[in-house]
């Protein structure tokens, strides 16, 4: 059989949920994805930047659809899944991307903030995952990219966030899981675990130059990511390059993980 290496990352003609895209790495992902071809929904909680977004998307290649949606709510997936059917009648990709954090020592974290941080970060890829993998079930195909962490494949330590590390060693397992329970139906669940990248929720390590030493003096490549270096994982797992693969998590990391 004869492969075009070029079409394989394409998504014309599909269905892209983004989660959490009013911001950062979520923005950059459905930008990615347009480019790509897909039509994408933009979910996150403030609406007004997701409106912005999707009126960029929509000049630059149409097909953008934002709705507000807090992910640790059954209702808001719920509405977000229902009008991404209702106004392109297909899902093909979901990036569940959501997420929040807290920084400090576990011996003095709130277990109500705790259970907070789970909600959004484990919870809501959960049930984005259900809701969107029973429209794709139905369907016999699709790709679920959850955005994982490092921090759910090691420990943080110095950077003091317990209930974060939990919520994403979770989404970890549970990737692999739900990837087990479908692949046989045309789904495949896969995540990518990002390294430190610069983002609205790690705007206070990058503007504090001990954090960005620290950064340098650990990651084997002595940088930090670029957002950009995110894409190509991306449409690698959201696409038919990845036909073969499911339940796999890829650490985009600059070698974090493997020292």
């Amino acid at each position: 059989m004869r492969v075009d290496p070029a079409s394989m990352f394409r998504l014309d003609g599909r269905v892209a949920i983004v989660t959490g895209a009013s911001s950062g790495l979520g923005a950059s992902f459905a930008r990615g994805l347009a480019a790509a071809g897909a039509r994408v929904v933009l979910a996150a909680r403030r609406a007004e930047r997701l409106e912005a977004l999707a009126r960029e998307i929509e000049r630059a290649s149409g097909g953008a659809l934002a709705i507000a949606c807090d992910v640790s709510r059954e209702a808001d997936v719920d509405r977000l899944v229902a009008a991404a059917a209702d106004r392109f009648g297909r899902i093909d990709v979901l990036v569940s991307n959501a997420g929040a954090t807290h920084i400090g020592p576990a011996e003095d974290e709130d277990p109500a903030r705790f259970r907070e941080i789970l909600e959004v970060d484990l919870t809501g890829v959960f049930l984005c995952a259900q809701r969107v993998g029973r429209v794709m079930l139905a369907a016999g195909r699709g790709s679920i990219v959850n955005v994982a962490s490092v921090l759910g494949l090691v420990g943080s330590g110095q950077i003091k966030q317990a209930g974060y590390c939990a919520a994403k060693g979770g989404v970890v397992n549970l990737t692999r899981e739900l990837a087990a329970q479908w692949a046989r139906r045309g789904v495949r669940v896969n995540a990518i675990a990002p390294g430190f990248f610069a983002s609205e929720m790690t705007a206070d390590m990058f503007a504090d130059a001990r954090s960005q030493q620290w950064i340098r003096s650990r990651d084997p490549m002595g940088r930090p990511g670029h957002e950009g270096e995110l894409l190509g994982p991306l449409l690698f797992l959201a696409s038919d390059a990845s036909s073969y693969v499911t339940g796999q998590t890829l650490a985009v990391d600059g070698g974090w993980t493997s020292v």
